[in-house]
């Protein structure tokens, strides 16, 4: 992406900040895991669906929807940044993750998610994959035999994997994603919404700033 610079200079800054606005926010998170996903609260049904993945509370009052690809470098550098925010928000914050298979080889990638999260191990292979990105997402010719291995050193069952993951379901659910893409004329990744809102302020301070309002919004406490 053309933002892929600025996302990954600003983002241990970012972190920083994050830290720091901690003490804001009361209570911890448990370990995120996928949920279903009801509609946020603009109504738009095309930012979430049934089968998004869901990572924290499904009824925190603050839903970030996130338009991401595997294989995305800015979608890597964002994504620890998102999960500390929500580390420090407790329970008000989940965010919803939204398949957009922009370079070649995501679809693959796309799948081989859905299969982890058939067996219930989707976040820890999100995280190798995103960690190992470099090792298999090279744009030109990218490598998913290898990333079907770092999926497997996160817990996958391969074998299982590979059946699930060329499944008519995860069919539908990539069509679907894609479809949801263009109708939220999403062009490049990550892309967020918040509380069906568009982040226009690209940074993860942009980002967090979003957040905390749609948070004191919630809360009916003026903006800090």
């Amino acid at each position: 992406m053309n933002r892929r610079t600025l996302v990954l200079a600003s983002a241990s800054a970012a972190i920083v900040v994050f830290a720091g606005g901690a003490a804001l926010y009361n209570g911890n998170t448990t370990e995120p895991t996928p949920a279903p996903a009801p509609v946020p609260v603009s109504g738009n049904n095309t930012l979430v669906r049934m089968h998004s993945p869901v990572m924290g509370p499904v009824s925190a009052p603050v839903t970030i929807v996130e338009f991401f690809d595997p294989s995305c470098e800015a979608c890597r550098a964002f994504y620890p940044i998102v999960k500390q925010m929500m580390a420090q928000t407790g329970s008000d914050v989940r965010l919803v993750l939204r398949y957009t298979a922009f370079h070649q080889g995501s679809d693959d990638a796309v799948r081989i998610l859905e299969a982890a999260r058939k067996q219930n191990r989707f976040q820890p292979v999100l995280e190798a994959i995103l960690d190992q990105q470099p090792v298999w997402a090279d744009h030109g010719k990218p490598n998913l035999e290898k990333a079907w291995q770092i999926a497997a050193s996160a817990g996958l069952d391969i074998d299982q994997g590979r059946k699930d993951a060329a499944s008519p379901s995860v069919d539908k659910v990539l069509a679907q994603d894609m479809a949801d893409v263009k109708a939220n004329n999403v062009k490049q990744t990550p892309t967020f919404f918040v509380n069906g809102k568009p982040l226009t302020e690209f940074s993860p301070q942009g980002l967090l700033n979003l957040v905390r309002a749609e948070i004191n919004a919630a809360r009916q406490v003026p903006e800090f």
